[in-house]
C-alpha cells in the first residue's frame, strides 16, 4: 500500500490486515516493540477544521517515532492559490509523508501523484476512509466483526461517510442498508460502479433498521451545508432515537462518527446510552490511523 486515498481503492484484504495491525497497534500502546516512523517528518495540510483528526494524527505519528508538523491553509501558499501540484512538489522534497483533510478528492488524489510520498486521506467531501476503519475496528472489539451482521446507515447517503461505508460493504461481503430521503440517496450511475448486490438504498427507516447488529448515522449537513434549512428538514423522520432503536436487534450497537448534534440526527438519550461504544469509536481513531501509517511506512 503506497497511499490511503480511499476505501474504493482498497480490497478486502488490505481492510482485513489493517484492523489487525490496529488490534496489535491498540494491545502495545506505550510498550510498542518497533518505531516504523522514527527519523521521519510528516506534515498535516488540512483546510477543514477538526478534533478527532488532527489530534488522533498528531499522537499516532509520534507514537510510531515520527515528527510531525501542521500546516492550515492560511498557513501556506496553497491558501492564496498555489495549485496542489506544485504545493505537492515541493512538500515532497521536505518531508516522508502527508495527512490532507479537504474539500475535494482530486486534491488528494493529485498531491499523492506530484508528491512522491505517502498521502492520507483524512477526509474530503468524497470519502472517510480513516473513519470506516476506525468504526470496523470498533465492530470487532464490541460484536466480534462484521461477519453475517446487517449495518445500517441512516441520514445523508450521499455524503463521504455513506459512500465509504458502500465500499466497505462490497470488499467485506456484509449486508448494508443505506436509509436516507430519496433525494439524498446515492445516484444511480454511483451504485453502478460499485456494483454490489449486498447494499440495499431505502427511504424508509424502519424497514431498513429492522434486525440491525450495528446502527450508523452522521451529521445531516456535511462540512460546508451549514445552513442549508431546506436539506436539514427532509430528515424529520431520520433521527436516531429509542422509538427506531426499538426495530434494531437485541444486542445492536449504536455509531456516531462526531460531532454530534444532539436531538437531531441523534436523540441526546441513544447518545448518552450507547457512549460507551461510540467513545471507543472515536478512540479507534488513533489506532486505526496508526496502522495506516505503520503501513506505509513498510
Amino acid at each position: 500500500m503506497k497511499h490511503l486515498l480511499s476505501i474504493e481503492e482498497l480490497d478486502g484484504d488490505t481492510l482485513h490486515h489493517l484492523v489487525n495491525d490496529a488490534v496489535k497497534l491498540k494491545a502495545e500502546r506505550g510498550q510498542h516493540s518497533s518505531q516504523p516512523l522514527a527519523d521521519q517528518t510528516w506534515a498535516m495540510m488540512f483546510s477543514k477544521s477538526s478534533t478527532r483528526t488532527r489530534v488522533s494524527f498528531e499522537v499516532g505519528v509520534r507514537e510510531l517515532g515520527g515528527s510531525v508538523m501542521f500546516l492550515s491553509a492560511n498557513d501556506i501558499q496553497l491558501g492564496r492559490g498555489e495549485p496542489i501540484k506544485d504545493t505537492a512538489r515541493v512538500l515532497g522534497r521536505m518531508v516522508h509523508g502527508c495527512i490532507i483533510r479537504t474539500f475535494a478528492q482530486q486534491d488528494v488524489v493529485d498531491f499523492a501523484e506530484h508528491s512522491h510520498i505517502p498521502t492520507i486521506n483524512a477526509l474530503t467531501d468524497e470519502e472517510h476512509p480513516c473513519q470506516i476503519l476506525a468504526d470496523l475496528l470498533t465492530i470487532h472489539e464490541t460484536i466480534g466483526g462484521w461477519d453475517g451482521k446487517k449495518i445500517v446507515f441512516i441520514g445523508d447517503g450521499d455524503n463521504n461517510m455513506s459512500r465509504s461505508w458502500i465500499w466497505a460493504a462490497k470488499y467485506l461481503g456484509f449486508e448494508l442498508v443505506v436509509a436516507a430521503p430519496e433525494a439524498c440517496l446515492p445516484p444511480a450511475e454511483f451504485m453502478a460502479k460499485v456494483d454490489a448486490c449486498n447494499v440495499t438504498l431505502t427511504s424508509d427507516p424502519i424497514s431498513a433498521i429492522k434486525g440491525a447488529d450495528v446502527i450508523n448515522t452522521d451529521v445531516w449537513l456535511s462540512m460546508g451545508q451549514e445552513g442549508q434549512a431546506q436539506k436539514e428538514a427532509l430528515f424529520a423522520d431520520y433521527q436516531v432515537n429509542e422509538q427506531l432503536l426499538s426495530h434494531a436487534a437485541k444486542d445492536h450497537i449504536v455509531l456516531h462518527c462526531l460531532p454530534a448534534y444532539r436531538e437531531k440526527e441523534i436523540s441526546e438519550a441513544v447518545l448518552e446510552a450507547h457512549s460507551a461504544v461510540i467513545f471507543q469509536q472515536a478512540e479507534n481513531r488513533l489506532h486505526a490511523q496508526k496502522a495506516v501509517l505503520a503501513a506505509l511506512a513498510e
